[in-house]
Order: structure tokens, then C-alpha cells, then sequence
């Protein structure tokens, strides 16, 4: 005679468990919340652009050939702008620019970096001490060697990371600013690799997974 008293109270129990969830996943009024894979996305993508402009403008430092220095100038205002976009709607979305949470622990249980879930460094990001070789390098070729190569795998690393967003979202304007990403840096990476060849050289070892 027990059970229908405490089917309810099992009932209540599980309806409160789901509000707790989806308020941590989308937040007020439908807005993803501090634990969502479109909040991770945009604070994480902030972070790998800026490492990116920061290359960019190092390089055209150097005064590289014309062919460098237009691809860092597209890549700084094209990646600024985009990161503007996510810090827009994180303050939109009432949401902090800093967290506790480790880099890429919106996409815990769903791979990344072609390994398993576990949170861990943005896949991609250039080293300290390869930023400071960068900044090093003479300039001419070897210097925009470098910079190709380590911006080839930066590149290579925020494709993962668009496309890890796309299989966990569908909300509309971060679905399109990730695809708009899988395109436009798969496109500078094949770019980059041709500039590579023309000087003699060859990419890193790539991070994407086979396909």
C-alpha cells in the first residue's frame, strides 16, 4: 500500500533533479547557462583567438612577404571580431568572461583532440616556449615558416572545437559562427600549406583526426 505514496514523492523528486540540470545547461529564459556547451565554446574560442591574433600581429612585426602579411592581417580582424562575438554573448547571456571550470570541460564525455573526454588543454594552442621561438626567429623565412606551422595546428585545433560544438548545439547563432570556423580556417589551413611548400617546408604532424 506504500507504493502510490511514494511514486509521487519519486515523481517530484526526478522533476526537480531535470530543473536543476536544464537551469545549469540554458539558464534564464531559455539562455544557455554557465555549464553549456555554448558558454565553454565561447569562452575557450575567446582564448585560442586571441593566442592567434597575438601570432598574427608578431609576425607582420617581422615585416613578412606580401603573401604573410595579408593572411596575419585577415586573421586579426576576422579572429577579433569573432571574439567580440563571443564575449557579446556571454554578456548577453548574463553569463561571466572568467570561470572556474578547465578548459574544455564543455565537451567532458564527448572527445576532443581525437582521444577521450576528459577536460584538458585547447587543442591547437601554441606552447610558451614556441611563442618566445616565434618572436626569436629571424625575420624572412624562418620566421614565417614558424608562423605558418604553429598556426596550421592552431588552425587545425579550433576546427576540432567548432566541430566538437556542432555535435552538442543547435542553438542558431552559435551553430553558425562554429560552421563559418570549420570553413573559413579549413580553407587558411590548405592556404598555409601551399605557402609552406613554396618555402620548402612542411606542417607539423597534424592533430586532426582521420576521416
Amino acid at each position: 500500500m506504500e507504493k502510490p505514496v511514494m511514486r509521487p514523492i519519486l515523481i517530484v523528486c526526478g522533476v526537480l533533479v531535470l530543473a536543476v540540470a536544464a537551469f545549469l545547461l540554458f539558464g534564464r529564459d531559455g539562455m544557455p547557462g554557465d555549464n553549456s556547451p555554448e558558454a565553454g565554446f565561447a569562452r575557450d574560442m575567446a582564448t585560442h583567438h586571441a593566442q592567434a591574433v597575438d601570432m598574427a600581429f608578431t609576425i607582420r612585426d617581422d615585416d613578412p612577404a606580401k603573401e604573410i602579411d595579408n593572411l596575419a592581417f585577415d586573421i586579426i580582424n576576422t579572429q577579433s571580431t569573432q571574439r567580440g562575438m563571443f564575449m557579446g554573448w556571454l554578456e548577453q547571456w548574463q553569463l561571466t568572461q572568467a570561470t572556474d571550470q578547465r578548459p574544455m570541460a564543455w565537451m567532458a564525455g564527448h572527445g576532443h583532440g581525437g582521444t577521450a573526454a576528459a577536460p584538458g588543454p585547447m587543442p591547437g594552442m601554441a606552447t610558451p616556449g614556441e611563442l618566445a621561438r616565434l618572436r626569436a626567429a629571424a625575420p624572412g623565412t624562418p620566421a614565417e615558416v614558424l608562423f605558418l606551422q604553429l598556426m596550421i595546428r592552431h588552425h587545425e585545433g579550433g576546427v576540432q572545437m567548432a566541430e566538437g560544438l556542432l555535435k552538442l548545439s543547435t542553438r542558431g547563432e552559435v551553430v553558425s559562427m562554429a560552421q563559418k570556423i570549420v570553413t573559413g580556417q579549413s580553407g587558411e589551413i590548405k592556404l598555409m600549406t601551399e605557402l609552406l611548400a613554396k618555402r620548402g617546408a612542411k606542417p607539423l604532424p597534424t592533430i586532426l583526426k582521420p576521416q
